[in-house]
């Protein structure tokens, strides 16, 4: 009986090591770059990014139907694929596609506005990267923001913004705590809100000069930098 009791925990010591010598193996394996996955996410993007603002060049000989058709095609195939990319490697990591490849597959994620519960479990996925140094801090905070604005919460970072078109100035909408927005923009990488917003007011500025012409307003109103 002894010898027996002997062989059955020899052989159980011999499996459990093997097991662990597996799971050891297993934690030390570094995710394998894909460049065709890194220059999908590019091409992707470049479209995304089309489709997100007002036509430009060629898409403005587009009708108003037809740019409605064209947007809700990209927006409802790059949805599908980037479910499919997101269920097979969780949020794509500096690793798997590279700084620019990650932060593409992000900001589609961003102008995924409609599937709040998409947005959602990328962000939770996206907090293990950013945690690993994997994923851009930065673009974690303006996740954050999207995702708290879009669930009618206050935003942390300060980062979606609404503009006063009356005198060209941005401003952070919904924003919690903004005595202290400062010191959690800087943990994360962002620069100080004041600067981000005039970056903003600026952009708005130059995007709608006729329009700020019309209304006799010749310069846009910036915040003043302490």
């Amino acid at each position: 009986m002894k010898k027996i009791y002997g062989l059955i925990l020899t052989a159980v010591l011999v499996f459990g090591c093997q097991e662990k010598g597996t799971q050891d193996n297993y934690s030390l394996e570094k995710t394998e770059f894909s460049q065709d996955l890194a220059d999908e996410l590019k091409r992707m993007a470049q479209l995304d990014q089309i489709a997100a603002y007002i036509p430009q060049g060629e898409y403005k000989k587009m009708s108003s139907e037809q740019w409605s058709m064209f947007k809700d095609s990209v927006f409802t195939s790059h949805q599908i694929r980037l479910k499919e990319i997101f269920d097979e490697n969780g949020f794509v990591g500096i690793d798997l596609a590279g700084e620019e490849g990650s932060s593409n597959f992000w900001l589609m994620v961003q102008h995924s506005d409609h599937d709040l519960g998409f947005q959602k479990e990328v962000l939770d996925k996206m907090k293990i990267e950013v945690e690993k140094k994997n994923a851009d801090s930065r673009n974690y905070g303006l996740l954050v923001d999207r995702v708290k604005i879009n669930s009618g919460e206050p935003q942390l970072y300060g980062t979606q913004v609404d503009y006063n078109m009356e005198i060209c100035q941005a401003f952070a909408k919904n924003l919690a705590d903004s005595a202290n927005v400062n010191k959690r923009r800087k943990e994360i990488g962002l620069q100080p809100l004041e600067e981000y917003l005039n970056e903003m007011t600026l952009m708005n500025f130059e995007m709608n000069k006729d329009y700020y012409a019309s209304k006799g307003v010749t310069a846009p109103k910036l915040y003043g930098i302490k």
